[in-house]
């Protein structure tokens, strides 16, 4: 199978051979303790502030602190958690302290469930109120400025990871200033880091989240900024690392690989330019134009990440459209990853006033700042087979029903195929895919077959002539191995004893084969 174009960087990042470099040293030849006083772990402690140094630097944290934390998540449950502790002390004194958590109504769901999280764990009783955001994707300031005298914790991203979209922090700065003067700001710049300039000690900013995985850094490591004179209560408590600020011996593997990126983004090169990138967003956008010409964008490009397209084509389901581009060997998201096992529209587009059609045809389409011209150039050329695939399949309406195996019907899977077919050799591989999936990809073959198709849309059509052979093996398969365990359990259902299915399905056959 071909090899795929990524384009669900937002999601995640491969990690830079620099990065992979860097950490395996760490892991075989500089493994010591950075709490050690021995000469392995002072090297390991100076290794660590070296990295910390270059990110202080990158993000113009100034006197502020930046912890090594394991990635955004654990740095917005750390922020909240500071946040409302400082805000329950300040009541009990009798200090200005406001009474509402404001959070922006496109935040990574991470956000408002901290927030409601600790507001109950705390037995805070402080209300939540949503900020709204226009059309956009950005907050709406005078909505702010209303709450503002009440706000006690005001959260907003720097660039929203489904839309792209960027916020005015200059615009929130300016209103927090003027009229929160007690709110503490948490900042969830996971997609800006590498992006934007960030200038965190030129903002009223308390508290900011980052993740090393959205940038060519692996899983497991991130930053956590905390203004000088900022609130803090540590989350990991038992240990003095991080200045006490964080419990637990640090990812030294996962700061040395960060610490290449960090450099790789301060020295140039590696990193295209501001203007590339559009330069490179505009072309993916010429080209979806070309593909599907009643494509609508969701978010103003003005407004947006250079690396994010958030774009719907009318009449075309997003479950379906990523099947045919995942097909033609193009990844793409309907959103965030976190999110993208629901069946419903993105609540982000809902909030910006989306139509929830639109949005349920909504697609991500994100690459990293890494990307080169010669990878926009094969990832356009592959948008346009699988738009011709669409065409030719006759697919502008929605994909018809599909076959749902009942509860009751169970098959079993196909655990190692090259051993199955050496012990039944007369066995059929049926793909389930749907007729434009087949077309983006090509016939599929496995173990030197090529599968027969039957679309599970279509399934009942053809279990009439298998049924008349019950001796002969069937083995379904299709993209991700759900949809080929529906087919072999209806077929179980109908009788059919000998229906087996591939788990995982064609994508981890390809990367079993990689």
């Amino acid at each position: 199978m071909q090899t795929p174009i990524y384009l669900d960087a937002n999601a995640t990042t491969p990690v830079l051979p620099c990065a992979a470099t860097a950490a395996l040293q760490v892991m075989c030849e500089a493994f010591g303790n950075p709490s050690s006083t021995h000469a392995a772990g002072l090297q390991a402690r100076a290794r660590m502030q070296a990295v910390r140094d270059r990110a202080t630097r990158l993000l113009d944290a100034g006197q502020g602190q930046l912890l090594f934390v394991s990635g955004a998540t654990e740095a917005i449950q750390s922020a909240v958690l500071s946040a409302l502790c400082d805000v329950r002390d300040r009541r009990a004194r009798g200090d200005a302290a406001g009474s509402v958590l404001v959070v922006g109504a496109t935040e990574h769901k991470a956000v408002p469930e901290s927030l409601a999280h600790w507001n109950r764990v705390l037995g805070m009783g402080l209300q939540i109120a949503v900020l709204p955001v226009g059309a956009d994707g950005r907050h709406d300031l005078a909505a702010l400025q209303a709450l503002a005298p009440q706000a006690a914790v005001v959260c907003t991203m720097a660039a929203n990871n489904e839309t792209g979209a960027v916020s005015d922090l200059d615009g929130i700065d300016q209103v927090l200033r003027r009229h929160a003067p007690q709110a503490l700001w948490l900042v969830d710049g996971v997609q800006a880091l590498g992006k934007l300039p960030l200038a965190l000690s030129r903002r009223r900013i308390d508290y900011a989240a980052f993740s090393g995985h959205k940038l060519y850094a692996p899983k497991g490591i991130g930053l956590l900024y905390v203004r000088s004179g900022a609130p803090f209560t540590p989350l990991l408590v038992g240990g003095a690392q991080e200045d006490a600020m964080r419990a637990g011996t640090e990812n030294l593997a996962g700061i040395a690989a960060l610490g290449a990126v960090l450099q790789a983004l301060e020295e140039g090169g590696t990193f295209r330019d501001p203007a590339t990138l559009v330069r490179m967003r505009d072309r993916l956008v010429a080209c979806l134009r070309s593909a599907f010409p009643g494509v609508v964008f969701n978010t103003p490009l003005q407004h947006a990440l250079p690396t994010t397209i958030n774009f719907s084509v009318p009449g075309v389901p997003s479950r379906a459209l990523m099947d045919v581009l995942d097909a033609g060997g193009v990844q793409v998201s309907a959103g965030s990853a976190c999110s993208a096992a629901k069946a419903a529209p993105s609540d982000v587009l809902l909030a910006m006033g989306v139509p929830a059609e639109r949005a349920s045809s909504a697609i991500r389409l994100s690459f990293g700042p890494a990307t080169d011209e010669a990878w926009v150039d094969a990832a356009c050329a592959r948008i346009l087979h699988c738009a011709r695939a669409l065409a030719d399949a006759g697919r502008a309406t929605p994909a018809p029903a599909e076959a749902e195996a009942p509860p009751a019907a169970s098959a079993p899977a196909v655990a190692d195929m090259p051993a199955f077919l050496a012990e039944h050799p007369q066995a059929r591989i049926i793909d389930v895919r749907e007729a434009v999936e087949r077309l983006a990809s090509g016939p599929v073959q496995l173990c030197g077959r090529t599968t027969a198709h039957a679309a599970l849309s279509q399934l009942t059509q053809h279990a009439g002539s298998w049924m008349q052979e019950p001796e002969i093996p069937l083995v379904f398969v299709c993209r991700s191995g759900a949809r080929s365990a529906r087919a072999a359990g209806l077929l179980r259902s109908l009788g059919h004893a000998n229906a087996w299915h591939l788990p995982g399905g064609l994508a981890l056959q390809a990367a079993q084969a990689a």
